[in-house]
C-alpha cells in the first residue's frame, strides 16, 4: 500500500514539474486573466509566453508583476491599461506569475 501511493505521488510530482503550462492554468482561469490574455497568443493583453520572454532573467520581474496583477497598470505593451485584479489576493498573484514567468 505504501508503495502504490509512493508511487502516485512520485507520478504527480514528476507531472508538476515537467508540465509547467498546466500549473496555474486553472488558476488564470478562475480569476478571470485568461478574458485578456492566453498562453500563446495577444488577446487584449500579451500572450504570457511573450511576458516570459521580455522578463526572462530579470530577478525584478516577478514581484513588479504580482503588484501589476493586483493593482493594474499601463504602458508597457501599448495603449490599453490592463485593469487592477481585487479578486486576486497576493499569494495568488505570486503564484500566477511564478506560472507565467515558466512558459517557454
Amino acid at each position: 500500500m505504501k508503495r502504490t501511493i509512493l508511487a502516485v505521488m512520485s507520478v504527480a510530482a514528476t507531472f508538476a514539474v515537467t508540465s509547467p503550462a498546466f500549473a496555474d492554468e486553472a488558476l488564470a482561469k478562475a480569476k478571470n486573466c485568461m478574458a485578456c490574455h492566453a498562453v500563446d497568443k495577444k488577446v487584449v493583453g500579451p500572450a504570457y509566453k511573450d511576458v516570459a520572454k521580455k522578463y526572462a532573467g530579470d530577478a525584478k520581474a516577478a514581484d513588479m508583476l504580482a503588484t501589476k496583477v493586483i493593482k493594474g497598470g499601463a504602458g508597457v505593451w501599448g495603449p490599453v491599461p490592463m485593469p487592477a485584479n481585487a479578486q486576486v489576493n497576493e499569494a495568488e498573484s505570486k503564484k500566477l506569475v511564478a506560472w507565467v514567468l515558466s512558459l517557454k
